[in-house]
């Protein structure tokens, strides 16, 4: 009886998936989906360059400190009251959007039929962004500690009340920069993310 017991803890080790593997097996998961999507990384170079803009007709995505980013829509190009979020502002954005898992092909949490969009509070510190969720699905379910890989966006976008002209982006992040989940579980997501601010957020005349 002792042998068999001692062959099937080692075919239980052998089962075991170690952090590294579990990481290549995410990067491997974000290159296939990159392909299978026909998106086009630009370099941080080439967007600066573009006026901090990715084409969306050719599916462009920036690489910024490890998330992929497309801004779909940015305020500024047609609003002149959409505003930045400057130096110690802290501003309240309403945010819509949908959480999809890269590596297992499903969606994991949206809002873009809920009845209220999430809530997020942001801070701009010496360039610098911190934010968290005060109300929303993504608070319910992850708490409040906004993703990293959400904050890289507010570097450029501006921002408006204005319903049909709502700041926009779709992000491909790694669990590094991810959800408390993503990162206990290690995979990749993408979001679509659309930002409005708050009502009581006084926009620039």
């Amino acid at each position: 009886m002792i042998l068999p017991f001692i062959a099937l803890l080692f075919a239980s080790c052998d089962d075991t998936v170690t952090y590294s593997e579990m990481k290549e097996k995410e990067r491997e998961a974000v290159s296939d989906y990159i392909k299978e999507q026909n998106i086009k990384i630009i370099s941080f170079e080439e967007f600066v360059a573009n006026d901090s803009t990715t084409d969306v007709s050719k599916n462009e995505f920036v690489e910024i400190d490890d998330v992929y980013m497309q801004i779909v829509n940015n305020p500024v190009v047609k609003d002149s009251t959409a505003y930045r979020i400057e130096d110690g502002d802290n501003v309240d954005l309403l945010i819509r959007y949908y959480e999809y898992n890269i590596q297992d092909g499903d969606t994991i949490t949206a809002n873009l039929y809920a009845a209220d969009p999430d809530e997020m509070r942001v801070t701009n510190t010496s360039g610098s962004y911190t934010a968290t969720f005060t109300s929303g699905i993504m608070n319910t379910v992850y708490g409040s500690s906004v993703p990293s890989g959400w904050l890289v966006p507010l570097r450029f976008l501006t921002f408006t009340r204005k319903q049909s002209n709502l700041a926009k982006v779709n992000i491909i992040v790694p669990h590094t920069r991810g959800t408390s989940t993503a990162a206990t579980y290690v995979y990749p997501c993408r979001y679509q993310i659309s930002f409005q601010p708050s009502v009581s957020v006084i926009i620039p005349e």
